[in-house]
């Protein structure tokens, strides 16, 4: 492995776009290892529809690449789902394609070396969270998705949604109960 190789996995997010702006587009490329996989299930979710995704997922970074916007330190993941989040709004103002948030497909990882069992038990559990997810409001869904799988701010997750902290705040709040809900229907009695 080449030492920048292992270099450019230590530098932040902001170090790395910094050195793409400097003429380093390998730098970029880690950008695009770093978020490329959550970008395109958070995409994914959107479409309901992985290939779409991936196609959407790499033009969000080529958007980035080709611009060069100025982004501030620190804001790169986010700057890049509100991107993404811009080009699926660009993608249903076209005529016949109605909003969807399927993230069904999203998770079919097994842990490596899991026994069997415990492999099944993960997958219906995943399946149910899915089933649950898709039957709670799209707004509500997607402010649990980017809080809680991709782990950005609320902040941040306001900014890719277009809605204030406090809509954020109330939209995770009615999610979460909406979605506790949906789990004990499917028997999750200690759903929290």
């Amino acid at each position: 492995m080449d030492p920048k190789d292992n270099l450019r996995q230590t530098l932040t997010d902001h170090e790395l776009y910094l050195a793409f702006l400097e003429g380093d587009n390998t730098s970029f490329d880690e950008l695009m290892i770093r978020y490329g996989d959550s970008l395109t299930y958070y995409l994914a979710g959107k479409l309901g529809n992985l290939e779409e995704a991936e196609d959407m997922m790499i033009e969000a970074f080529a958007r980035i690449m080709v611009k060069k916007p100025g982004i501030r330190e620190g804001n790169f993941k986010a700057y890049l789902f509100k991107v993404a989040r811009n080009l699926i709004s660009k993608h249903y103002s076209r005529p016949g394609l109605k909003d969807v948030f399927s993230i069904e497909e999203i998770y079919e990882d097994i842990s490596d070396g899991s026994r069997l069992e415990e492999s099944i038990v993960d997958d219906e559990r995943k399946r149910v969270l899915h089933l649950c997810m898709e039957r709670i409001d799209p707004m509500m869904r997607e402010a649990l998705w980017l809080i809680y799988f991709e782990d950005l701010s609320y902040d941040d997750t306001a900014k890719i949604m277009k809605v204030n902290q406090k809509k954020i705040d109330n939209l995770l709040t009615r999610g979460r109960k909406q979605l506790k809900e949906e789990l004990e229907k499917e028997g999750y009695k200690h759903a929290y």
